[in-house]
């Protein structure tokens, strides 16, 4: 069993301790810290510790990637750091990075703590509309009324989550931060839409306010919280401490809903559909050629660390229209990387090498955790990372002529599969055959590509 207490202090000391760390976070996989002096780090002393798969420096970002136990880690490292006798280490919006550099890091605090509730409540939804369909259960029932409920709640509540984490990262209080977004869930505010929907109107104070549905939205709620961060600092740091425990909330509730209703939230829909509508027009478009594009490139995204980037378009088309179209093209990336796997299973001699595809073979199938093999085995060998880009772009080719969607955000394994299910009962088949063709195109490749007298690098 790891002693992530014990790991965290051991990269710590190697990365230059408490002094070199400007910047600290993660994500789901990865440890992110922004150095002082990159120079100061011993790259090869934390990729060879017990825990550690690998470690990469790119964009500003020193990234040491841990797996799915990253969040332990993090605890005890934060610990570490926090406790050294000095001024605490930025875990928010501190200007300490490039502007791409910080826009990576918030993407990843935000939505790193919430991937687990909305990969699950996806599997649930697609549980349940297979349930329907082969006629288990009625859309009628109380059974299906409450599973749904479970199923949906994390999209529809999605602004008061993304409010908390948000918080977290901005610097701002989280659970002043959850009452914003749930706000503008209140079924009073909901009711003022009447009919119309988004682009109804109403006043405040005699200001023209066009109202929306907040429910399910990304962008509106990052931003106000971001603008909320700065009022929070502010009133923080001017107001006497025994009055903070009232007046800020009081300030905080009457400034900020106010200015996202009438301001941020409109710019923040507009601006989130658009984005969404510009890509999936993309897509349409020529969505054999987005499926080359992102199949095969969704990997070399990875091995930088900003695949992070695209997840919140993904996880708003989820949201907003109830699928999307780019996350079968990561499925088709992750069965790429399962295939190569087996052909260099078939063909390797030597037994490490055999083991540790198989290894990475198991865990990309149950668990969707690409990095692992990624950095272990592809980067290293560069004719198998070329097999795995081709079988991730041919699948993705064939997922994007067929037009497949996946119902929820979830990351791409076995486990994930009813994501697929829609209402279209043909997606789910052409998913499979997608993916078998990455797998297989793959495979094939990492055979050929892989010599008998290959070792582990």
């Amino acid at each position: 069993m790891t002693d992530y207490k014990a790991l965290a202090k051991n990269i710590l000391d190697e990365v230059g301790g408490p002094e070199n760390i400007s910047n600290m976070t993660h994500c789901a996989t990865r440890l992110r810290l922004t150095l002082k002096d990159p120079s100061k780090a011993n790259d090869d002393k934390i990729r060879d510790m017990d825990g550690v798969a690998n470690v990469v420096n790119k964009a500003g970002q020193y990234q040491v990637l841990i797996g799915t136990e990253v969040p332990k880690v993090y605890d005890e490292f934060e610990e570490l750091v926090n406790n050294n006798g000095q001024a605490q280490v930025a875990t928010s919006n501190e200007k300490s990075g490039s502007i791409i550099t910080n826009i990576f890091s918030a993407i990843s605090a935000i939505f790193a703590p919430l991937l687990p509730a909305l990969a699950g409540s996806g599997i649930l939804r697609g549980l349940t509309i297979l349930a329907v369909q082969l006629g288990w259960l009625s859309e009628s029932s109380g059974t299906y009324a409450i599973l749904n409920a479970a199923a949906m709640s994390v999209f529809y509540f999605l602004p008061v989550l993304l409010a908390f984490t948000s918080g977290r990262r901005f610097g701002a209080s989280p659970y002043l931060s959850a009452l914003i977004g749930a706000a503008l869930l209140h079924p009073d505010f909901i009711a003022l839409l009447g009919n119309q929907g988004n682009g109804a109107t109403t006043s405040f104070m005699g200001i023209p306010v066009v109202l929306m549905n907040y429910n399910s939205t990304v962008v509106p709620i990052i931003l106000s919280i971001w603008a909320f961060s700065y009022l929070y600092k502010f009133l923080d740091k001017h107001i006497p401490e025994t009055l903070k425990l009232v007046i800020i909330p009081l300030i905080s509730l009457v400034v900020m809903i106010p200015l996202t209703v009438i301001v941020i939230g409109p710019i923040g829909v507009y601006g989130g559909e658009g984005i969404a509508n510009i890509v999936n027009w993309l897509i349409e478009r020529s969505s054999v050629l987005t499926g080359v594009v992102v199949g095969g490139g969704w990997s070399v995204l990875v091995s930088f660390g900003i695949h992070w980037a695209v997840n919140p378009i993904m996880i708003n088309n989820v949201s907003t229209y109830g699928f999307d179209y780019i996350v079968p093209f990561t499925f088709a990336c992750n069965f790429a990387v399962i295939g190569t796997t087996i052909g260099v299973i078939f063909k390797a001699r030597n037994k490490k090498l055999k083991g540790f595809a198989l290894t990475g073979l198991i865990t990309v199938a149950l668990s969707a955790i690409i990095e692992p093999t990624l950095f272990g085995l592809l980067v290293k060998n560069k004719k198998l990372f070329l097999a795995q880009i081709i079988g991730g772009a041919v699948g993705g080719a064939y997922l994007g002529l067929m037009k497949v969607v996946t119902n929820a955000f979830v990351f791409g394994s076995v486990t994930t599969f009813p994501a697929f299910v829609t209402e279209n009962s043909s997606n789910f088949i052409q998913a499979m055959i997608g993916l078998l063709i990455s797998l297989v195109v793959s495979a094939i490749l990492g055979y050929i590509f892989t010599n008998k007298d290959d070792q582990l690098a």
